[in-house]
């Protein structure tokens, strides 16, 4: 028999029609999805921001473009590990998490009344953000290891005290939108695993006493559990009216910026924005932005990519090739999910404003490039799905 032409071999021509080769298995839904995101902040923090640092218009959009570019970079490079190494490292991927954390208290630096980031040459970095895609790996692990014992009340006391001890050191920075997103991530894990339904309804108990304790019992006591603006923001919530001048002043000129959009947008004639009286419009308000300068159908857009965004993830969460990446795929749909719905809701006057950004959408280094290794990471969930999945003789449907 004589040999294949040009050295090629049945392996070789296995090998170049290997699902994914080309794109060298990435998802290319989530990757759209986030480029997307990525493009729609750029052009509008651009439009936000031009006369916000005078005689400088591009400050943000250039800064905002090398975090965007260094996340990417990183993405694709993380997309190329094996995640599954990972779980060896779990005890120290903890460790690391909570040193973060603490080291802010030693040296961060004090903005606007709140002890966060670390202040690098090039960026501040905020320790709680990375702390999100740290928590998500060790619960992850921690879940496996104990995947036998799953229905115990002690398997779930003991992951939830893990995601609580670190989201109250992120609390008392103070961070409260941070710390929601840290217990977000463990109910998700939890429930992935497949935890029982009593004991997430005894964890709603247990939510709900502490809430009366913190917002209602401290407080008549003469304890201060949350910080005073912290109590505002919750009080404006709830009665948005009572003082729109003060407590509700954010919340009210976003809905005036969200409902001055219509359908098309203003664009230049966007004066909530452009007049300064919609406040932090490039971080937590840019949503704000979007409806005020492109309205409905610029709103439409960016919440259509976040479906796309959400649903990729879920469908890498139902591919995995072992539970570890499930779990991690479950825990990093959870913490996208968390913030998009709060800092939406927010904009829009159903939920209180806690300080949650918008997925690569708000201005901001740490936020960005940690969005961008969390889906690196499920970029290497999705690739050894397909890997494992040819190695069968089957190809991975989309």
């Amino acid at each position: 028999m004589h040999a294949a032409p040009y050295g090629t071999s049945v392996q070789g021509f296995r090998d170049s029609a290997r699902p994914g080769r080309l794109t060298g298995g990435v998802d290319v839904p989530l990757l759209v999805a986030a480029v997307g995101l990525m493009g729609c902040s750029l052009y509008t923090i651009t439009q936000a921001t031009q006369t916000d640092i005078p005689g400088d218009p591009h400050y943000f959009i250039v800064r905002q473009a090398a975090y965007g570019a260094i996340g990417l970079v990183l993405m694709l490079l993380i997309s190329r590990m094996d995640y599954s190494r990972l779980r060896e490292w779990k005890a120290g991927l903890y460790g690391l998490l909570i040193g973060l954390i603490v080291i802010v208290y030693a040296t961060g630096t004090v903005a606007r009344g709140s002890k966060r980031a670390i202040e690098l040459p090039f960026f501040s970095l905020q320790t709680s953000e990375l702390g999100k895609v740290l928590l998500v790996l060790t619960l992850s692990a921690f879940a496996v290891d104990r995947m036998r014992r799953v229905g115990e009340k002690e398997t779930t006391s003991r992951i939830m005290l893990l995601a609580i001890f670190p989201a109250m050191l992120v609390v008392a920075q103070p961070d409260l939108g941070s710390g929601m997103v840290y217990v977000s991530i463990a109910l998700a894990i939890l429930f992935v695993a497949g935890t029982r339904w009593t004991h997430f309804a005894a964890l709603g108990g247990l939510a709900a006493v502490a809430i009366v304790t913190v917002v209602v019992a401290a407080p008549a006591m003469g304890v201060q559990v949350l910080k005073p603006y912290q109590m505002d923001r919750l009080t404006a919530f709830v009665n948005p009216q009572d003082n729109p001048a003060k407590q509700g002043y954010q919340q009210s000129q976003s809905l005036v910026a969200v409902g001055a959009g219509g359908r098309t947008g203003r664009g230049d004639q966007a004066t909530q924005t452009r007049l300064d009286f919609l406040p932090e419009h490039h971080t937590d308000f840019v949503f704000s932005v979007v409806g005020e300068e492109f309205g409905f159908m610029g709103a439409a857009l960016v919440l259509s990519l976040y479906a796309l965004l959400i649903w990729r993830c879920l469908r890498i969460l139902t591919v995995s090739k072992n539970l570890y990446g499930t779990l991690i795929a479950g825990g990093i749909t959870a913490m996208f999910m968390h913030q998009v719905f709060i800092n939406v809701g927010m904009t829009i006057g159903i939920m209180p404003i806690t300080g949650v950004t918008l997925p690569l959408m708000s201005y901001g280094g740490s936020s960005v490039i940690v969005t961008f290794m969390a889906l690196g990471l499920l970029q290497s969930i999705h690739a050894q799905a397909r890997e494992t999945a040819f190695a069968k003789g089957r190809e991975l449907a989309l």
